[in-house]
């Protein structure tokens, strides 16, 4: 049985050859056969997977040190590691014959997602609902057994879960950033999807999942908003700690175009560097503390009360926040040679910012319902806290 240490140790040691295979990455739009088989050949994918389907069971902040490890490297790369090591986490809060099901063939399936309802059609039925629609921005679906949709049913939002044979996926992914993820759209026709492969959102809200009873662990018994979102947080930590080294690294060797001063003898780059690294410290100190909060509650058997939820997600979006904030910094301050594709801190620069346009880690709505819980007011989106 590894344990956490070992898996991040395995996570940093892909770092180098994502790095390397990072523009290839971006010109296929998709991951790599090569670096899908390298997360399955480490078993980074089966840290929170439960051990009754092969997984490790592993308390989840190791996804997100694992994905902030990964983003040194590759933005698409973590990014996609993100939600499918997530899903193998969500899946397990799905009733028992839905996780029997999923993992029936192979303890290494993949699942992507596509939680936005706007375009699903849904109706209840006998047994179960059928499901319809078109879905935008599902990351590494094209290596995907299964997806996630989401849709609202008669109860409120509702997350499916569907084999790749009843869905099609739209090339859809030409776009600046986060080229590498594949994030394609999902096309489905009305069909039949059983009750047991749904789950109302709300209950994993409330920690209150079938995975509860199944697996009976901390990662089965905590609010699931306290931590998903951090899955998309932790690989934009990681790009802003691989911009900090690849920001290092170039200044050590340059010189500037204008008085031919050497880079690393500049007080801009000084203060730039020292201000960057901080920030990347007091993200990953966030994200940390939190981890260590939302488990030591679980393992007390305590739920965390709604500010604290709200104070979470809060972080989540604030460790996204500080981590452009370094980046934007840092390509800033390098030159007209950040903009060549042969530059890896322009691609941090692209990636970073696609990742923070994600609905789950976008600052305005998520500090807003904070700020009014605060101030004793009820919160203006009380279904994403």
């Amino acid at each position: 049985m590894v344990d956490r240490e070992e898996l991040v140790r395995r996570a940093a040691d892909l770092v180098p050859v994502l790095r390397d295979r990072a523009a290839a990455t971006e010109e296929s739009r998709r991951m790599p056969p090569e670096t899908v088989e390298d997360f399955h050949r480490t078993g980074i994918l089966r840290a929170p997977q439960p051990t009754r389907f092969g997984g490790f069971d592993l308390d989840y902040p190791v996804v997100l040190d694992i994905a902030a490890e990964l983003g040194r490297g590759c933005g698409s790369a973590a990014w996609c590691y993100g939600i499918w090591a997530s899903h193998n986490w969500v899946v397990g809060m799905f009733p028992e014959e839905a996780q029997r099901e999923y993992w029936a063939e192979s303890a290494d399936v993949l699942c992507a997602t596509a939680f936005n309802p706007a375009g699903a059609r849904v109706t209840k039925t006998a047994g179960g609902y059928i499901l319809g629609g078109q879905w935008d921005f599902s990351s590494g679906c094209d290596d995907s057994d299964w997806n996630l949709l989401g849709g609202i049913g008669p109860k409120g939002l509702l997350w499916f879960l569907v084999p790749q044979r009843d869905y099609t996926i739209k090339d859809t992914w030409f776009v600046s950033g986060l080229r590498g993820s594949g994030s394609n759209d999902i096309v489905m026709d009305d069909v039949f999807v059983p009750e047991y492969r749904a789950v109302l959102v709300s209950d994993l809200r409330e920690g209150q999942s079938h995975g509860r009873q199944v697996h009976g662990t901390p990662n089965y018994c905590i609010s699931s908003t306290s931590m998903l979102s951090y899955t998309l947080a932790a690989p934009v930590l990681g790009m802003a700690q691989g911009a900090v080294e690849a920001f290092e690294s170039q200044v050590t060797t340059r010189v500037a175009a204008y008085g031919g001063e050497n880079l690393s003898d500049s007080a801009l780059v000084h203060t730039r560097l020292a201000e960057a690294e901080a920030e990347v410290l007091s993200a990953r100190l966030i994200m940390t503390n939190d981890g260590e909060e939302v488990f030591a509650k679980a393992k007390r058997g305590e739920m965390p009360t709604l500010l604290d939820r709200a104070r979470y997600r809060r972080n989540q979006a604030y460790v996204s926040r500080l981590s452009v904030r370094v980046i934007n910094r840092l390509f800033e301050a390098s030159g007209g040679h950040a903009v060549f594709d042969s530059n890896p801190i322009q691609r941090f620069h692209r990636d970073a910012h696609a990742a923070s346009h994600h609905f789950g880690i976008a600052w305005d709505s998520i500090a807003e319902d904070y700020g009014r819980l605060r101030l004793g007011l009820e919160p203006k989106n009380p279904t994403r806290i």
